[in-house]
């Protein structure tokens, strides 16, 4: 287990460049399994979930080259489906809760997968409903055994039905799609969740030979056909490393400019700190973040306390809230962070409040947080990262105090985040990596 041991009160200065988008190169990488040829993927992120992702299609068949630091070319022609049912492949999966995208494109292609429950981070129920309902609403039979813990799935026969998601998840949105491009017939998904993410994976399989159409709206439609090809795809930045330079460059007074952030995909991201008083400027495809001693949270036209909340996209990501309430812990003002996907995810702000936040933990899902104004600095602690997120808040709130901290747990921040500490570093930040 690894640590990160911070000294606080440095401003950074300089470029930093995110990574590919962490939340598409789970879908991405798992779709590679629904072609026998050659798929080249490049600005691949070096992290700990993408890796084992790339690992897990490794071993189930597929011919992994890697081209360039971040390229990889995946030819997935003869799978080994007898894979599924080893001890190796439950203990891989069932860390890994991006292993449950192999299902979709395992379906389509041998009308049979299997998976043990998946892991992931500690922020509370994340139901699989949604990705099972789509399956049988395609002709799936679905069997859930408490004995061994392993989902099983036959589709042997899978057709085209309009499909209504019972909620816009993203990951179940993605799943139900790649069972679909190979199916019989045509399937409509009404409800599908539209984030850049799910634009992209239908921008792939259009390219690879699927037939989707309504791509960026809730409304899909997938014409099914006999086989994908190979392609070449390029992913996005990554927009919750984006957001997380933000907050940071605020909350440490640091002057900032983030290279190819991929500003017209960002959505509400921008808008949503600024509220928070922080300035941006927007330069071609890069955003400047000059350093700022102090910022206000704006209020509501009626001078009401402000309230920042999750929701499907084209609403603010729930990834990014974490990082919003970290950075109004130093603003003037007061905000209201509604996290409405997650109950567990505000559960870190103990630890804030432990640095001399003012933050008042309203519920599992909101907390209100009294900013500061610089009239003290947050102090130095002991912690531990319970989530990739929430990791990142406190690395920012370390970055940002007076004295030491020590986190500890930082596996899960690099489950989501490449190399942080050496990117910082280079911006200024002091971060030390101890390895236990």
């Amino acid at each position: 287990m690894s640590s990160f041991k911070i000294q606080g009160g440095t401003k950074l200065k300089g470029e930093i460049t995110p990574q590919g988008a962490k939340n598409e190169a789970l879908q991405i990488i798992a779709a590679v399994l629904l072609s026998a040829e050659p798929i080249t993927i490049n600005k691949i992120p070096n992290i700990r979930d993408v890796n084992k992702l790339i690992e897990l299609v490794g071993d189930l068949g597929a011919k992994v080259e890697k081209l360039g630091p971040e390229s990889y070319r995946f030819t997935a022609k003869d799978l080994d489906v007898d894979f599924l049912e080893t001890d190796e492949f439950k203990t891989k999966a069932a860390s890994l809760r991006g292993s449950i995208m192999i299902l979709g494109p395992l379906l389509a292609r041998y009308g049979y997968a299997k998976i043990p429950r998946p892991g992931g981070d500690k922020i509370g129920r994340r139901r699989l409903d949604t990705h099972f309902l789509g399956f049988e609403a395609l002709g799936a039979k679905f069997n859930y055994s408490a004995k061994d813990g392993f989902y099983k799935i036959d589709a042997s026969d899978l057709n085209g039905k309009y499909i209504h998601l019972d909620e816009a998840s993203v990951t179940g949105t993605a799943n139900i799609l790649m069972a679909a491009v190979l199916a019989k017939g045509t399937t409509t998904i009404y409800n599908a969740a539209c984030e850049p993410y799910i634009q992209q994976l239908c921008k792939m399989l259009n390219s690879m030979g699927a037939k989707i159409s309504g791509i960026s709206s809730n409304l899909l439609t997938i014409e099914g056909v006999e086989e994908l090809h190979g392609t070449e795809h390029t992913m996005l930045p990554d927009m919750i490393e984006v957001g997380s330079f933000i907050g940071l460059a605020a909350m440490t007074q640091s002057e900032i400019t983030i290279k190819d952030a991929g500003v017209k995909h960002l959505g509400l991201i921008p808008g949503i700190f600024q509220k928070l008083g922080i300035k941006l400027e927007i330069k071609g495809d890069d955003i400047y973040i000059p350093a700022q001693s102090r910022y206000e949270i704006d209020t509501f036209i009626d001078g009401s306390i402000m309230t920042v909340a999750d929701a499907p996209w084209p609403g603010f990501t729930p990834d990014l809230l974490s990082i919003v309430l970290v950075t109004a812990i130093q603003a003037k003002g007061t905000v209201l962070v509604h996290q409405k996907m997650f109950e567990s995810r505000l559960f870190f702000v103990d630890k804030l409040i432990d640095m001399g936040a003012q933050i008042i933990l309203c519920d599992p899902h909101r907390a209100t947080v009294i900013g500061l104004d610089r009239k003290q600095p947050l102090k130095g602690i002991k912690m531990s990262s319970p989530d990739i997120r929430a990791g990142v808040s406190l690395l920012i709130a370390a970055l940002s105090a007076e004295g030491e901290s020590i986190i500890s747990n930082v596996e899960q921040i690099d489950r989501g985040y490449q190399n942080i500490d050496s990117r910082l570093t280079a911006l200024g930040a002091k971060i030390e990596r101890l390895e236990q």
